[in-house]
Parts: C-alpha cells; structure tokens; sequence
C-alpha cells in the first residue's frame, strides 16, 4: 500500500527514484529524492517571494514566507543528517547494505 501511494505521488520522479535507489540504496535513495523535491520546492517559494516583500522590511520576503523557508531549509538539514548516519551505519556493517548488487 505504501509502495503504491509512493509511486503516485512520485511518477514524475520515477526516474531519479530508480537511479537514487540504485546508487544509494532504498532508504537513502529515497531521502535523496525528496531532498529534490524540498530543493524544487524552496525554489518556488524563493521565486514567489521575490513578489511578496515584506511592508517592514522590504529587502526580505513576506514573514510567511520566510517561515516556509525556514521550514524546508530545516526539512532539508534533517534529511541531510538520516542519510549521513544511515551511510555511516552501512559503512560499519561492511559496505554493501542497502546497495544493488
């Protein structure tokens, strides 16, 4: 069911899933995945907020804004520390856990 859902939301990505999952392993090449989407995401917001300035501030984006792009960017942190420990538990374990063969 999981799996299933997953691949809806993800055709589009299907590709970069199939590629990241190979190279990495299926939890990492996952999280590699939606590292992509974050990154595609904090694009847009950053693109809308080049409209949506802030009245006190007008150098920044709107507050709500810059609240959304701390989120991803801590989304983002987040996932960049699980795929550093999980390749540091697949590294203690011999290498080869996760990985295709």
């Amino acid at each position: 069911m999981v799996d299933s859902v997953l691949m809806s939301l993800l055709d589009d990505k299907r590709d970069d899933l199939e590629k990241y999952e190979f190279m990495m392993g299926v939890p990492r090449g996952r999280l590699a995945v939606a590292l992509d989407l974050l990154t595609d995401a904090l694009v847009l917001v950053g693109q809308h907020g080049v409209y949506c300035r802030s009245t006190r501030q007008p150098n920044k984006p709107a507050m709500d804004l810059q609240i959304v792009l701390d989120a991803l960017n801590s989304s983002k942190e987040l996932i960049g520390s699980v795929m550093e420990e999980l390749k540091k538990q697949d590294h203690q374990r011999g290498g080869t856990e996760g990985r295709r063969e």
